[in-house]
């Protein structure tokens, strides 16, 4: 006996995944058994959790028998080697299916809720069950994972029997298991504890683990109609429960995949705001430089973004803001310095606000300027556009930072200062 029970487990296996901390890694559970061990592992890792729904096809005479698995999505996989071994005709199966159908539909609604479950797309996920036995479950969700645009899969378990890896065909990117017997009949034999995880168990560990990492963030990519025939793309995040609503406006030619910008937008994200990154260029006008500096240009577009956010569902009833970086800075104060301009709130980067030109006197909405120390002629050009600013306004300086804030911590400190200054006027509104 390798655990006394799966809180013991998920402990044991965390310890060999540490290698995983600081990534950006999300614990997926199987449920029921595989929640409360990846409960374990998600704590560990401070990592978020959510669950990948796959029921087992059990055999009809012999449930504990996976002759398949059914996954999200309409992932569907079937042993047809226990197929055949157990006798089971294409009726049983359908039967099985049918009913497995409503299970998931069924727990997805009891674990889930109204929440959406953790975006996937690009990043690494960590597929946890308390044991792999034939690994129909396991290949289901990595089926299922992957289809959700999943960069990388590892899957993770307690105990699975020797060479079982060979079992899962490539679906996972890499393995870890903490034990590999070579005599396995169940897994349940592994453990002192082995009764049912009840339903309320998994809530509870999804809901502890949820608070602890802040609010479940949608993300979706956008196309946003700026100009005729021009079309801008964009990814636009909301939180559940979003207290608001910020439009990145990027600088000196950079896209919405901006490093610096996302760190930033992350950040709102888990303080419970959403976020439009988009571009404000198409690919084709950004190799013109000239256009970076075109701040009626960017600043229209801007505005016309905003009018495209207000108009969707996800926005309903929720205050806008404007993040602006270097150049886009200048169009974010441009915009805002608009008559018509309702944004709540405007934080600059780095900011070239000298360029937003007598718009500056016109802007209603709260601005903080955030300058680096060390970014001497931006920070000269900050303080004498405060001097312009008729709003409630604040200059903060990140010692030691230079203009792009790459220095250990300088990014992070933006990133607070940005959540302060939203949250807090948002709150206003």
């Amino acid at each position: 006996m390798f655990f006394s029970d799966r809180t013991d487990a998920g402990r044991q296996l965390a310890a060999r995944l540490d290698h995983l901390r600081g990534h950006d890694v999300v614990v997926l559970g199987l449920p029921r058994g595989g929640v409360p061990v990846a409960a374990e592992v998600a704590d560990a890792l401070d990592a978020p959790l959510d669950i990948c729904l796959v029921r087992k096809l059990g055999v009809p005479q012999q449930p504990e028998l996976a002759m398949g698995a059914l996954g999200e999505g309409g992932v569907r996989v079937v042993n047809e080697r226990v197929l055949h071994e157990a006798g089971v005709g294409a009726r049983d199966l359908a039967a099985v299916e049918e009913r497995e159908h409503a299970e998931l539909d069924h727990r997805a609604r009891r674990y889930r809720g109204s929440r959406p479950s953790v975006p996937l797309e690009g990043r690494t996920v960590l597929v946890v069950d308390d044991g792999l036995a034939t690994g129909a479950t396991a290949l289901a969700a990595c089926r299922v994972v992957r289809a959700r645009g999943a960069a990388r899969i590892i899957l993770a378990v307690p105990v699975a029997p020797r060479g079982w890896t060979a079992r899962l065909g490539g679906e996972a990117d890499e393995t870890v298991s903490v034990h590999t017997p070579d005599l396995f009949y169940a897994i349940g034999q592994f453990y002192r504890d082995f009764t049912q995880t009840p339903d309320a168990e998994v809530v509870a560990c999804l809901d502890r683990i949820r608070a602890a990492h802040g609010p479940v963030v949608q993300d979706t990519d956008v196309r946003i109609p700026v100009d005729d025939g021009v079309t801008l793309a964009g990814r636009l995040a909301v939180p559940e429960g979003a207290t608001g609503i910020v439009l990145f406006a990027h600088g000196s030619g950079s896209s919405r995949h901006s490093p610096r910008n996302r760190a930033v937008a992350g950040a709102l994200n888990r303080a419970g705001l959403g976020t439009l990154l988009f571009d404000l260029l198409t690919e084709a006008e950004a190799v013109d430089r000239a256009h970076v500096f075109d701040t009626p240009l960017l600043a229209g577009r801007l505005a016309r973004a905003t009018e495209w956010l207000a108009g969707r569902p996800e926005s309903e009833g929720l205050p806008l803001g404007y993040f602006g970086a270097s150049t886009g800075a200048a169009a974010a104060l441009w915009a805002a310095g608009d008559l018509e301009s309702s944004v709540a709130a405007v934080v600059s980067r780095g900011g070239r606000p000298d360029l937003a030109a007598d718009h500056l006197a016109r802007v209603k909405a709260p601005t903080l300027l955030v300058v680096g120390g060390r970014d001497v002629l931006v920070l000269d050009l900050n303080r004498r556009a405060e001097s312009l600013l008729q709003c409630e306004s604040r200059l903060e300086v990140v010692e030691g930072a230079t203009h792009l804030f790459e220095e250990p911590g300088a990014l992070e400190e933006v990133a607070e200062l940005a959540t302060s200054w939203f949250t807090g006027h948002f709150r206003d509104q």
